[in-house]
């Protein structure tokens, strides 16, 4: 390149930056809270409905990875009280057990009274996450008691996600007393096996449902609770509606050599070199990158900022994917900083389980480790095959997919009557007093098995419950998971209101 070339892309390039720059600097950054929503209070039977979710909590509807592991008993079990629990639900709704090869989760539908409207899905998921022995001394209760002390319902479960079956039930069984029919079809879907990415349950029944109706006017599923202080910079209370989540892929790296006795040890044994090709893996992290739904839910927090903040939360709402400005650099530096936000913006890797070795004195012949990602958008699973091989660069180490892989999923969109209903229904549950933004779902849900999907085109999720704060969000798979009572209340009157609501739509 010639020194008058070199000259002239230098200024094309400060030109073209200090025309985003301007471009960006005359972008609307106007607040995007709805106004004005009144609170309504919604009449409960707490202590009935505490007490329903206390004995669900106590069935141990477990989704282990060994998939033959599968307590067929606990779900049976589990489905009759809900039949027993929720009558007039049951005599109201169709109810049908679909999935494949088990046929454990659960579809039922409330006939709408105008069939030309487009359904609502509510999903939720009855399967929970094993226990770990070595945990099992941390729990204050049970894991599976269901103890309902201090002001709380504990128990595996409480939280993810029997309490928002429950909630919608508990709803339901409200309206139908009142004589209430909605306008549009609702469907419930209630996937048996979310914590191993739904293949078997929510995979069938989006197929089902998408073989009977054109369009799916909108879906609601669980993912973040209310809670404050989650993001840099913003302190308050905060309602994450997500828009888009990212996928899931898992891949087993294994090695298969000579084992032996423990006294003829070879210069690497397999369990160190296996170790050694997990640990450049995780070395080997994917890049930054800014995810549409990221711009957007910017667009919402940004103005409710200081504005010293928000000059970078303005050019990462209205940036462009196919540059970086030095704006949107410091922003990921500080999304860096913290777990949560750090993960909204790459491609994850976590090695979540290692397995060698039978005895003390016996050289294993074969070691094997499982690497999880979570996937932006074009980072398919031939992708990161290709990425884990070229990071690991040994051909005694195999790599092969072991999940029910599935893609980053499309975005809802947040100005849409969807978006705008959950938030009108949040403000009319929790108040005013909170910002709600959409949120890019760093984990997933059954309700990616509709996101992926053209006939449903507005998902969106939100755990319907407020958490006092950061901390209590560590009882999602963790130990002392618990839910306030209280707070049930709320997320029980959350989908009563949404049921209104749906009329609007």
């Amino acid at each position: 390149m010639t020194k008058q070339s070199i000259i002239f892309t230098c200024i094309a390039s400060a030109l073209a930056l200090s025309a985003s720059t301007f471009a960006v600097e005359n972008q609307d950054f106007s607040s995007m809270q709805m106004k004005g929503i009144e609170k309504v209070e919604v009449k409960v039977d707490l202590d009935g409905a505490a007490q329903r979710l206390s004995q669900a909590v106590q069935f141990p509807t477990i989704s282990n990875q060994d998939r033959s592991d599968f307590d067929e008993k606990a779900f049976n079990d589990y489905h009759d009280f809900l039949v027993k629990s929720y009558p007039l639900v049951h005599k109201t709704l169709k109810r049908e057990l679909v999935g494949s090869p088990r046929p454990f989760s659960l579809i039922y539908t409330w006939e709408g009274k105008n069939p030309a409207l487009a359904p609502a899905v509510f999903m939720a998921h009855q399967d929970v996450v094993p226990v770990a022995a070595e945990s099992r001394d941390q729990w204050k209760v049970d894991p599976f008691s269901g103890a309902i002390k201090d002001g709380y319902i504990w128990g595996r479960g409480s939280l993810d996600d029997k309490n928002q079956i429950q909630a919608i039930l508990e709803a339901a069984e409200m309206k139908i007393k009142e004589g209430f029919q909605p306008d549009r079809t609702i469907l419930f879907v209630f996937g048996h096996d979310e914590e191993v990415g739904g293949p078997e349950g929510a995979k069938h029944a989006a197929d089902i449902i998408e073989q009977r109706y054109d369009k799916i006017a909108f879906v609601i599923d669980e993912s973040a609770p209310l809670i404050p202080g989650v993001f840099p910079g913003i302190r308050e209370n905060t309602a994450l509606i997500g828009i888009a989540q990212k996928g899931y892929v898992s891949l087993e790296i294994a090695i298969n050599g000579m084992g032996g006795h423990s006294s003829q040890p070879p210069v690497e044994s397999n369990i160190v070199a296996l170790a050694k090709a997990v640990e450049k893996v995780e070395a080997a992290q994917f890049p930054y990158k800014i995810h549409d739904a990221i711009r957007y839910q910017y667009r919402f927090m940004g103005p409710e900022l200081p504005e010293s903040q928000q000059p970078m939360y303005k050019a990462v709402a209205y940036g462009n994917n196919d540059s970086v400005s030095e704006l949107e650099k410091k922003f990921m530096e500080v999304m860096s900083q913290n777990q949560v936000t750090r993960a909204m913006l790459h491609t994850t890797t976590a090695v979540t389980m290692f397995n060698a070795g039978i005895k003390d004195n016996v050289l294993p012949p074969a070691a094997t480790a499982v690497v999880n990602f979570r996937p932006m958008p074009g980072d398919t699973p031939e992708v990161i095959i290709e990425h884990v091989k070229k990071a690991i660069n040994d051909d005694r180490i195999s790599i092969r997919d072991i999940s029910a892989s599935t893609p980053a999923t499309n975005v809802a969109d947040p100005n849409g009557g969807g978006y705008k209903l959950l938030e009108k229904t949040i403000r009319q549950t929790w108040g005013n007093d909170l910002i709600v933004s959409p949120f890019f779902v760093i984990g997933g849900s059954d309700s990616k098995h509709f996101q992926a999907r053209d006939f449903a085109p507005d998902v969106y999720t939100i755990t319907a419950l407020q958490l006092e704060n950061v901390k209590e969000f560590e009882g999602f798979h963790g130990v002392n998971e618990r839910i306030l009572v209280e707070e049930y209340g709320r997320s029980i009157g959350f989908f009563y209101q949404l049921m209104d609501n749906l009329t609007n739509l």
